[in-house]
């Protein structure tokens, strides 16, 4: 569990999850930016830096599958694409950004620096006494969900490899 920082990022249960989406995070855009890293697995430097055509098309419908840019990702090796599941959809469908970024930064410049919205996480955590979470949280909580049905080897491998995949690991030690 992470102290000040440091070590290995909490794995939440389902009911912080519910507490973080219902009473921690309190606007409808940080609900959506932190609903992309959990329900997509997303690092929250991609989440930050997506441009809304990446998630809603032209006629602000929500897209399928959001789409996380090469040019984004950690270590910039190719351009994935997510599906959008029922929950994240409601996320998505309370809010709209009319700039070229989802999450517009300061002044609507640019986008959301991924240290800002670290802060308005560990701000939403500390306010529930939620300790030793961070954005990397939202990330270890697909993989336990991804492979908690898996009981035998072979299902556990393969849900493992898919994993990786989904999340863009590029080694499962």
């Amino acid at each position: 569990m992470k102290i000040d920082r440091h070590d290995q990022a909490k794995i939440l249960s389902s009911d912080e999850i519910s507490r973080l989406f219902t009473i921690g995070l309190t606007s409808a855009r940080d609900r959506a930016l932190f609903g992309i890293c959990l329900y997509t697995g997303t690092r929250i430097a991609e989440a930050c830096s997506l441009h809304t055509k990446d998630v809603y098309a032209i006629d602000g419908s929500i897209r399928p599958r959001v789409t996380i840019r090469k040019g984004t990702t950690k270590g910039q090796i190719e351009t994935r694409s997510v599906p959008v599941n029922p929950d994240l959809r409601v996320l998505l469908s309370a809010y709209q950004s009319p700039k070229v970024y989802l999450f517009p930064g300061r002044h609507g410049l640019g986008h959301i620096h991924p240290d800002s919205a670290d802060k308005i996480l560990r701000a939403a955590f500390t306010s529930l006494g939620i300790e030793g979470a961070s954005t990397h949280s939202f990330r270890e909580f697909q993989i336990l969900i991804k492979t908690q049905s898996s009981n035998s080897f072979t299902s556990l491998f393969w849900g493992y490899l898919e994993v990786s995949l989904l999340l863009s690991f590029r080694s499962l030690e």
